[in-house]
């Protein structure tokens, strides 16, 4: 991830949803440390105190789990065939944060079906070139492709100044204008929560 993910055209680009036979890309990709502290995706859909017993290689096996059972948890980017970022997005109901509503500046909008983005990695090299954006237009064309009409996201308005990393895994403002997003609820001064509506 990066506070700023500038407009630069990439090499060749595609995605591809995360199934099993691309599950050791996402390792090259997130690396031995399982990209943020050991997360490998899995800190919305489980709660803190097990997040952090599994922190790493337990999460690494929880995750892993997941793709085993034939669910797609999120979207790998590759650049010139090289995984190359990561955009998570599910039903809402798959990350257990939001299901049962920890987050409160996350809580429910309206009892409309959504799908939900929770967290972008993007490996170093390919940082601050446009890569955010393009993994979330092909994650909301992956939505809709199975069926979903609102796709959410909770990206860090960073109002012009530049933010911490660890700040912005949830992806930025920007970015999800740009895909089409808009604004439509906002319980933390940085924190919209934004929809796109398929058509």
């Amino acid at each position: 991830m990066t506070g700023q993910d500038a407009e630069q055209d990439l090499a060749p680009f595609e995605a591809h949803p995360l199934t099993i036979e691309h599950w050791q890309d996402l390792e090259e990709l997130f690396g031995p440390n399982g990209a943020y502290a050991g997360c490998w995706c899995m800190w919305w859909r489980v709660a803190g105190k097990d997040w952090t017993a599994s922190r790493g290689e337990g999460n690494r096996e929880a995750f892993k789990g997941v793709v085993e059972s034939g669910a797609v948890p999120g979207i790998i980017g590759y650049v010139d065939g090289k995984p190359a970022g990561w955009c998570a997005i599910a039903p809402r109901d798959a990350h257990m944060r939001l299901r049962e509503e920890r987050v409160r500046i996350f809580k429910k909008v309206d009892d409309k079906p959504v799908w939900t983005i929770t967290c972008f990695y993007i490996g170093r090299k390919y940082r601050n070139q446009g890569l955010m954006l393009k993994l979330l237009n092909a994650a909301v064309a992956y939505a809709v492709s199975q069926g979903a009409t609102i796709v959410e996201g909770y990206p860090l308005d960073t109002a012009g100044e530049r933010k911490a990393t660890s700040s912005a895994y949830t992806g930025l403002l920007s970015a999800f204008e740009k895909a089409g997003f808009v604004e439509v609820l906002r319980r933390h001064e940085g924190r919209p929560i934004m929809r796109y509506f398929a058509p």
